[in-house]
Order: C-alpha cells, then sequence, then structure tokens
C-alpha cells in the first residue's frame, strides 16, 4: 500500500512496473490439407456416349488384353489413330 494525499491508501498495481519479453523459438509449421477428394490425375476428363453393343465389344478386348475399361478405351483410341495414319 501506497499513501498519497489526505492520507487515502492506495493499493499498489499487481501488474509488475516492467515487461519481460521471452524470445521463443518458431514452431513447427505444419501445411494444412485442403477439404475434399484429393487430386486423382492431372489429365482432363472427356466424357462420352458409347451404345451397349460397342461397350460389349470394348469390355470384352478389354478382358483379353487385361487392361481396365478406361485403359482400353484409351489403347483402342490410340490404335485407331495410328492405323489411320
Amino acid at each position: 500500500m501506497a499513501r498519497v494525499r489526505a492520507e487515502t491508501e492506495v493499493r499498489a498495481s499487481p501488474r509488475p512496473d516492467f515487461t519481460l519479453y521471452v524470445i521463443m523459438a518458431k514452431s513447427i509449421s505444419v501445411k494444412r490439407k485442403k477439404a475434399g477428394r484429393p487430386a486423382t490425375g492431372t489429365e482432363p476428363l472427356y466424357g462420352v456416349r458409347i451404345a451397349d453393343a460397342l461397350m460389349k465389344q470394348i469390355m470384352d478386348w478389354a478382358k483379353a488384353e487385361g487392361a481396365s475399361r478406361s485403359e482400353a478405351i484409351r489403347r483402342l483410341v490410340e490404335i485407331g489413330l495410328k492405323a489411320k495414319k
């Protein structure tokens, strides 16, 4: 306690008269994940309409070649483009 004019008692501030700054090491930054499904490829997606009879032929060819439907369609298009030359 401190005494001031007119003999009034005033409590001293509980705050210290100085401020101590502590230099701390930077914390490790973590790269935040983006919301949603991650990208599966960098190539654009193209949609096509294929008749059921043609799709059956493509699937039969894919089964014989051991390829997925997407891979079979890509390979058949490449074969068709090479044959045209």
